[in-house]
């Protein structure tokens, strides 16, 4: 077996919010490994709203395409298009984005390895904590690397290992399951006929595409992301993205790729173990309810287990690592809990649905979710729009709404 190494840090997970806890760690001076499974591309829509690009600097080249325009499409096929004025909305490939941040990372310091997890040892008298990691074969059995650090950073995903094996409770958390398949851009000729539009995100809200969540068609520059998801595990993901392509018109498209995942649906109750392990990212289960939106909340789960970190790095004082889930849920907590009631009612009928795309078309619904996708933070400053809102909302639910 390899020697032990030594850091101060590991960070388990090469994503958004791993790439972004070791680069963080990393700045401040302590010594970070981060162990990232090579070759895997996340299932993702690849959306970044400007709070993303402006609080982590995000270089232009990087985004594929500017989103101006969100179409909303009911199960009686009207649409709703929701034009995004004085800005946009990013679009990312990830794995080029994900290599990039985790290339940051490594400009920062921190040391990059190649392995998957397997195992979190019990914790040890002192600061330390081992890990174990499979960095490869040998003569046809696992090369085992054992890492100890006095901080460990489960960014490892839905279903984190790291959690499961480290966090009281971890298991309790429920996902969703998506799927997606990248099709190459269609043609001119064909992009006529199919109405489709470089620069506009298409959300479907139709039972027979999921009966819980919406189908998706994102662009992404020379190519698009077309899926749904669900958390009825009889309910197929593959023929119903079958069914999408078909209604958008995509489907004569050349299929790159298709990829499949689990999506957290509520942050988990704890984010530590109580000794030197913080969870962060869909680890923690920080992707927010109805959008299904985690990149931006990754990154933010990232950089606050790694400031949590520094703390705890510093005082020794595993209360510390409870900062994390505090500053995060202070921020969003409110936002993720009515995003969570949006879902559980708007998205359980055909009815709902009709009734949900038909309250978009309003203005103040519109500039108001808008303003609070884009800045992540809710309006606080437009009181009567708020209450304007309110009773058509009421109206929409007692039937005494208008077509």
């Amino acid at each position: 077996m390899p020697e032990t190494l030594s850091y101060d840090a590991v960070v388990i997970g090469g994503g958004p919010s791993g790439a972004i806890a070791a680069e963080e760690l990393a700045l401040a001076g302590w010594s970070v490994a981060l162990i990232d499974r090579a070759g895997r591309i996340k299932p993702c829509g690849g959306a970044i709203p400007p709070r993303l690009i402006r609080d982590f600097k995000i270089p232009d080249h990087l985004l594929v395409a500017k989103i101006r325009c969100a179409r909303m499409i009911a199960p009686s096929r009207q649409k709703v298009d929701i034009h995004i004025d004085n800005g946009f909305v990013g679009m990312v490939n990830r794995g080029e984005f994900d290599e990039y941040l985790r290339q940051r990372a490594v400009s920062a310091g921190a040391t990059r390895m190649t392995g998957q997890f397997s195992r979190i040892h019990p914790p040890e008298a002192g600061p330390w904590r081992r890990i174990d990691v499979e960095t490869g074969q040998e003569r046809g059995l696992p090369v085992q690397q054992t890492i100890r650090a006095k901080l460990v950073i489960g960014a490892d995903g839905a279903r984190s290992q790291v959690a499961k094996q480290s966090v009281p409770g971890a298991d309790r958390g429920k996902t969703v399951f998506a799927y997606h398949e990248i099709l190459r851009r269609p043609q001119a000729q064909q992009a006529q006929q199919a109405d489709y539009d470089p620069d506009r995100c298409d959300v479907y809200y139709q039972g027979e595409i999921s009966p819980d969540f919406y189908g998706w068609m994102f662009p992404h520059g020379d190519c698009l992301s077309i899926g749904t998801g669900s958390m009825d595990k009889g309910f197929s993901l593959r023929h119903a993205t079958g069914l999408l392509k078909q209604r958008a018109g995509l489907d004569q498209c050349e299929l790159l790729r298709k990829e499949g995942a689990p999506i957290p649906l509520k942050p988990l109750p704890r984010w530590d173990d109580g000794h030197n392990v913080v969870l962060a990212g869909d680890a923690s289960g920080v992707v927010a309810p109805a959008s299904g939106e985690g990149i931006y909340y990754a990154m933010l789960g990232g950089q606050l287990a790694a400031k949590a970190g520094l703390a705890f790095l510093k005082s020794a004082d595993s209360r510390d690592l409870r900062l994390a889930r505090k500053t995060f849920m202070k921020a969003h907590g409110r936002i993720f809990f009515i995003l969570g009631l949006l879902q559980r009612f708007w998205y359980q009928t055909e009815k709902r649905r009709e009734q949900f795309v038909k309250i978009c078309r309003d203005k103040d619904v519109q500039q108001l979710t808008f303003d609070t996708y884009m800045n992540k933070a809710l309006v606080r400053h437009r009181p009567m729009a708020h209450l304007r809102i309110l009773i058509k909302d009421i109206a929409h639910l007692l039937g005494f709404a208008r077509a």
